[in-house]
């Protein structure tokens, strides 16, 4: 209920709030602006597109929190205004999934990069997808680290210099949406930093979706990874983007690979249903123990009337 007098805040005298500001630029730390991000990096616009899922959404942004590791995406949970950890490096979704379990109401989401979350975090990643934890995992994969130096990461393409392989990536790369498929995501969506509305309508569906949903955006580094690999600026990315990107939704995740400047599949590749972590643990122990089992406070009866 709006408050019927001018103030901005809870009035105490008639019981009123103040509308929330669902704005785009209202859940962004606009005091902390301009952020850090280089010119061209593709960061800033994943946020942009990620606080718009929020508002289409609906969510409650008090039932919201938002977790991220280390390099240039952990910089994220800083820059939004919801509730937000901004962990250990690798240990953004270790983190995500504690704060999941201890209240179960909040729609927890992770923000990071592809070094943090599947290179020190892979074995965090492939565990919380194979538990179908509820949580919704946004990677923005540049293909290097990006703060630390420009390292060869999970992802690198083959072929491309690296701080750490300047004579071009000898290593096989992982493909995020076959890995995230063969370790039991339940939503998998790629896109590239161009496909804005296509992103925001994807973190908006993983937003929805009861279990790990995974939504990895291919941005470019212009600092690093362009500029080693002689690439051009970030205009001569979104460009390549537009020439490369194939749409392809329900693809076989097996046909993800990206190679070094060559074609990649976008789209919706996984949407299916299976019961997540809590309700395998919550089956079980009504199972064991019978419907007198108190689940948060509730019996599975109870919990089920609510659903109806």
């Amino acid at each position: 209920m709006s408050c019927p007098s001018s103030c901005e805040t809870s009035c105490q005298s008639c019981g009123s709030e103040a509308d929330e500001d669902t704005s785009v630029a209202g859940m962004l730390r606009m005091e902390r602006m301009p952020h850090i991000w280089c010119p061209g990096c593709g960061i800033g616009s994943v946020v942009t597109s990620f606080v718009e899922a929020v508002r289409r959404s609906g969510l409650n942004r008090d039932k919201i929190a938002v977790v991220s590791g280390i390099g240039c995406t952990g910089r994220v949970a800083g820059y939004v205004d919801f509730d937000s950890i901004h962990s250990t490096h690798g240990r953004a979704i270790p983190v995500a999934t504690g704060l999941h379990l201890a209240n179960p109401d909040l729609k927890v989401v992770v923000f990071s990069g592809d070094g943090d979350l599947t290179g020190i975090g892979g074995n965090h990643f492939i565990h919380a997808a194979r538990r179908n934890m509820n949580l919704t995992v946004i990677c923005v994969n540049n293909f290097t680290y990006g703060m630390t130096g420009g390292q060869v990461t999970p992802t690198t393409p083959a072929g491309a210099n690296a701080s750490t392989t300047p004579y071009g990536n000898y290593e096989y790369p992982f493909s995020l949406p076959f890995l995230a498929d063969a370790a039991g995501a339940t939503y998998i969506a790629r896109w590239t930093s161009l496909h804005s509305r296509n992103i925001t309508q994807s973190i908006e569906e993983a937003l929805q979706h009861r279990g790990f949903s995974f939504v990895e955006v291919i941005t470019p580094c212009t600092t690093l990874y362009l500029r080693r690999n002689r690439l051009g600026d970030g205009v001569d990315t979104l460009q390549y983007y537009q020439d490369n990107s194939i749409l392809k939704h329900g693809a076989d995740t097996r046909e993800t690979a990206i190679d070094f400047q060559g074609k990649m599949l976008v789209g919706k590749f996984v949407e299916r249903q299976k019961p997540t972590y809590l309700d395998a643990v919550n089956a079980t122990c009504a199972r064991l123990i019978g419907d007198d089992y108190q689940l948060y406070g509730k019996t599975p009866p109870e919990k089920e009337a609510e659903k109806k």
